[in-house]
């Protein structure tokens, strides 16, 4: 029931290896690149039911041997790589992916592309904003999880019709190279917000909340947390400037007393 693509032999021999420490016999991991035309030759698109995917963050692909199925305009493998894994699900199929932020908000006409395939032939179900740090000591680039169910391949409508969002201040580890275990974990209380999302999700756009298709459309299709977020404005209160004042000038004087004890007590 499971399979992996890797273009890294060695971490295939490591999956391999892992899998059948865990019991699977006969584990399936392939050592093929799936942007390219070879993946396209040998495996069918729309095959899987759940797909989960940490794919390499900020790298480009070479257009000679890349897939003609992935049609964006760009060559960012973080694109291409959900564009493919759209394609690899069956209808009713679900990914949970993990994307560096930039590709919720950019503006080139790939990410819109890439963007605009999430909302139409999927259902764009979660946007989980991840903290910066929270990859580390390997890379600090901040990152977001996604997760959509497939509907219809190069559907002409929106079948998102709202998302949910929601912001994780950590998980369960310092945000530092060190990675120390913390005592409180955020963990489950994300999963239990993000099982109960239908019902328990208040109105306000505080830590979670939904925002409809006909405002990310008006906003350029822009899936980034922040885009939505209530900011909470702590209104700041000051005493007036003349006590301020009068304060500043007894706090001289005093400073002044006290130089001068100082200056008799060392002659």
């Amino acid at each position: 029931a499971f399979y992996g693509y890797d273009v890294d032999q060695t971490m295939v021999r490591i999956g391999l290896m892992n899998l059948m420490l865990h019991g699977i016999k006969i584990p399936q991991i392939e050592n093929t690149d799936t942007l390219s035309k070879i993946y396209d030759q040998r495996y069918a698109d729309g095959e899987y039911s759940v797909i989960m995917a940490n794919p390499p963050f900020t790298g480009r692909i070479d257009k000679g041997g890349m897939s003609d199925k992935l049609k964006i305009n760009g060559t960012q493998s973080e694109l291409l790589f959900l564009v493919r894994i759209s394609k690899m699900l069956r209808s009713g199929g679900k990914a949970a992916v993990i994307i560096p932020e930039g590709v919720l908000f950019g503006s080139s006409g790939a990410q819109k592309q890439t963007r605009e395939i999430l909302l139409k032939d999927n259902q764009l179900e979660a946007v989980i904003s991840l903290p910066s740090g929270a990859f580390k000591p390997y890379t600090g680039v901040k990152t977001a999880i996604l997760v959509f169910t497939k509907v219809e391949e190069e559907s002409p409508t929106w079948h998102t019709e709202k998302v949910w969002f929601y912001e994780l201040a950590n998980d369960g580890y310092s945000l530092d190279d060190n990675r120390r275990k913390l005592a409180e974990n955020p963990l489950p209380i994300a999963v239990d917000a993000y099982q109960n999302r239908a019902t328990n999700t208040p109105i306000e756009r505080k830590n979670h909340f939904y925002v409809p298709i006909d405002e990310i459309i008006k906003n350029d299709l822009d899936l980034s947390y922040n885009r939505y977020r209530e900011i909470e404005y702590e209104e700041q209160t000051y005493e007036p400037p003349q006590d301020i004042l009068r304060a500043l000038f007894v706090l001289e004087d005093e400073i002044k007393i006290e130089m001068e004890e100082l200056k008799n007590l060392i002659g």
